[in-house]
């Protein structure tokens, strides 16, 4: 009998939880309608630190570093049993032992004598190379060779001026994946600085950029790695001998796996297999896992075997969700879609679950997975010391959750409620897991993917389900999937409140890799609404919800992106234009962003540091528009009050952070030229209090470092 045809199963167990999940929609519609808004910023961060390894091109700038448990450096080397705190990109010194290894199985690419010459004559130099190259392992490398008796990798500084102060005598630095571009450039002075520094300390130190990075006439090398013939044939000679090595690349499992063109990384995993089969502990399979017609054969036998049981088989579909994250998320909601499945296979059986069953070594062994310690970072703060897990080929979450959910339909029903659960789930992490699966899910078939997960989420009364879309969506399009644009496009021009909150979070979300597209459509839905004026929610002149959300949007853009977004939205401040409706919406944007602090202990304001950075920079068009912004803050009747509380903020912690101070003063000194500005900013000064209501010492400073009016 078809799945059609049966009376009950798969079908009707569905439909009941569809008749339910609207049922307790209806009961929670008003609770739902009130939940508060996550600050988009917030939102951001939490996109960024709990998403998938490939969020993190949405990081703009050198905010955020990268996220917990998520990057694993360019090591080339291979340390135990897979990543570990000792084998990542991790400040501090590196240990001989590491290097002992490294030097054992390093080959040249192209630049390195370049870079190694330059080293020598300057004390320093830049290398430029992709992720996943090996760059960190060259810049070992280039200290090695020189000699260097103490290795230590540094932290990459608040602003470049300041990386002096992390040097040591006589001891090789490395500094990695320095973020650097048009509105955090390096400058020539700033270098030659760092070279008598290093000079006088008899020191040295090798920096690694991105490819992108905007170095300008900056000089620099680049770095390509060694073939992965070479990279391979260093790692297995190693440990068998140059005599074994012509029999060995001979296999077709070999020939298979370097025509894929591996990165180090892999090729630090394949290395050890063939020396197993070399020594008679393996055969062909093995090395046959590296390539994805196996991974495909491998998904296909957990998912159609009787063997792994359905339970193990749930546990396999979580990993896929949770791939790179804490082993212990993935375990624990992997019982509630295993629970789902099984009401699907055995409708009116209630399943079997041990307590204690399978081990974790067991299952990950079962999972061609690899687990590791890191550090997770939570809503508390970061917590180091999880077991984090992840499958050792990083096509296997892609293609296991696609074959899922297009080659076993009867599965989901399933998969879709399980994950528009894991969406409610108050842990971030999870939350966006959840989005992110829906986003695989609609690379492998996106009309599926909206029609079960993202249109409901954007349909759903409460805004974090909107979030969950707006994630979804933002994924999605860092994925490549076809149309996303388009349809956030359509929404966020759209009438409906809820698909329109959703397009404008995700155009906001998108900023760092499609500013342009972002404003050109945020503006555009902007101009077709009422006039802002005409938009207020009764009470004190407060913005309406549809005015907050395109704020948010702006506000991430100008965040993530800063200069090109900065200047775009400081023309909609010009008095002479003819088209203002966007100005107000500019305005709450920049406020909103002067209320956000650095993710660091600090906690110094972000656009203050930003204003720092400009004038350290000579980049006057971006001092003169953020205070051109400030002027305007103080001048709009709507925002002259909130303005002054958070000026009030920055000269209260300035009385703790010099460098607040040292910004603060030409700031205010920008914001006198008008007398009606000089009497707010001089009155703030006058009656700033710091720490137990005491006048603030900062603040008296600051007063005597205005201009004469």
């Amino acid at each position: 009998m078809s799945q059609a045809e049966a009376p009950a199963g798969p079908a009707t167990a569905a439909d009941e939880t569809a008749q339910e999940g609207e049922r307790k929609d209806q009961e929670e519609s008003a609770e739902g309608q009130q939940q508060p808004r996550q600050k988009a910023w917030a939102a951001r961060r939490d996109l960024i630190f709990h998403g998938p390894d490939f969020v993190s091109t949405l990081v703009g700038g050198d905010q955020f570093g990268q996220s917990g448990g998520t990057h694993y450096g360019d090591t080339i080397f291979h340390i135990g049993g897979g990543p570990t705190a000792a084998s990542l990109s991790t400040p501090g010194p590196v240990r001989r032992a590491d290097m002992e290894k490294l030097s054992r199985v390093f080959r040249e690419g192209k630049g390195f004598e370049a870079a190694l010459s330059r080293l020598r004559a300057d004390r320093f130099v830049l290398l430029s190379g992709g992720r996943e190259t090996g760059r960190r392992s060259a810049a070992l490398m280039l200290l090695h060779r020189l000699g260097a008796d103490r290795l230590l990798e540094l932290v990459p500084p608040a602003s470049f001026p300041v990386l002096a102060d992390q040097l040591d005598t006589r001891a090789g630095h490395v500094l990695c994946d320095l973020s650097v571009s048009r509105s955090h450039p390096l400058r020539r002075p700033h270098l030659l600085a760092l070279g008598e520094e290093l000079e006088r300390r008899q020191a040295y130190l090798v920096i690694t950029v991105e490819p992108s990075a905007a170095l300008g006439d900056i000089p620099f090398v680049r770095w390509e790695p060694p073939t992965p013939q070479d990279m391979l044939y260093a790692h297995v000679t190693a440990s068998v001998g140059e005599s074994a090595w012509p029999g060995l690349r001979a296999l077709a499992p070999v020939k298979e796996f370097l025509a894929q063109q591996p990165a180090p990384r892999q090729i630090e995993g394949f290395a050890p297999r063939l020396v197993a089969v070399h020594r008679g502990e393996a055969d062909g399979e093995d090395l046959a896992a590296y390539g994805e017609a196996a991974v495909r054969t491998q998904i296909n036998r957990w998912l159609t075997e009787p063997e792994p049981d359905l339970r193990e088989k749930s546990f396999l579909i979580s990993l896929a969700v949770f791939d790179r994250a804490p082993y212990a998320v993935a375990a624990e909601v992997g019982e509630g879609l295993f629970a789902r499945l099984h009401r699907i296979e055995k409708p009116g059986i209630l399943p079997q679950s041990p307590v204690f069953g399978t081990s974790r070594e067991e299952r990950l062994r079962l999972a061609r997975a690899e687990g590791y310690i890191d550090t997770e970072v939570t809503e508390q703060g970061s917590l180091g010391g999880k077991f984090f897990a992840g499958f050792r080929d990083e096509r296997t979450a892609q293609l296991l959750l696609e074959d899922v959910w297009t080659l076993h339909p009867a599965a989901r029903p399933a998969l879709a409620e399980w994950i528009r659960k894991l969406a409610e789930d108050r842990r971030p992490l999870v939350r966006t897991r959840a989005a992110s699966a829906a986003a695989r899910l609609a690379f492998s078939d996106l009309s599926s993917a909206l029609a079960h997960l993202i249109e409901p989420w954007a349909d759903a009364r409460d805004p974090y389900s909107w979030l969950a879309a707006a994630n979804a969506l933002t994924m999605a399009q860092l994925l490549e999937v076809p149309t996303v644009l388009r349809i956030l496009h359509e929404w966020c021009t759209g009438e409906v409140e809820s698909r329109r909150w959703t397009a404008i979070r995700a155009f906001g979300l998108l900023g760092p890799v499609h500013h342009e597209e972002a404003l050109d459509a945020l503006l555009d839905a902007i101009q077709r609404r009422p006039p802002a004026d005409d938009d207020q929610d009764a009470e004190e002149d407060e913005p309406s919800e549809a005015t907050k959300q395109f704020a948010d949007a702006l506000e991430l853009l100008l965040l993530a992106v800063r200069g090109p977004v900065l200047a775009e939205l400081a023309k909609q401040l010009d008095p002479r234009r003819a088209d203002r409706s966007a100005r107000p919406y500019a305005l709450l944007a920049f406020f909103q962003a002067c209320t956000q602090a650095e993710e660091e202990d600090s906690g110094r304001p972000i656009v203050l540091g930003w204003y720092a950075q400009a004038l350290e920079a000579g980049d006057t068009t971006t001092a003169r528009h953020l205070a051109q912004f400030w002027e305007a803050l103080l001048s709009d009747r709507t925002h002259t009050t909130r303005a002054l509380g958070v000026l009030r903020g920055w000269v209260r912690a300035a009385d703790t952070d010099p460098r607040s101070e040292e910004a603060l003063a030409p700031l205010l000194n920008a914001l006198v030229g008008t007398s009606a500005n000089r009497r707010r900013v001089t009155h703030l000064l006058r009656t700033a209090r710091g720490a137990g209501g005491a006048p603030s010492p900062a603040a008296d400073r600051l007063l005597k470092q205005l201009s004469p009016a």
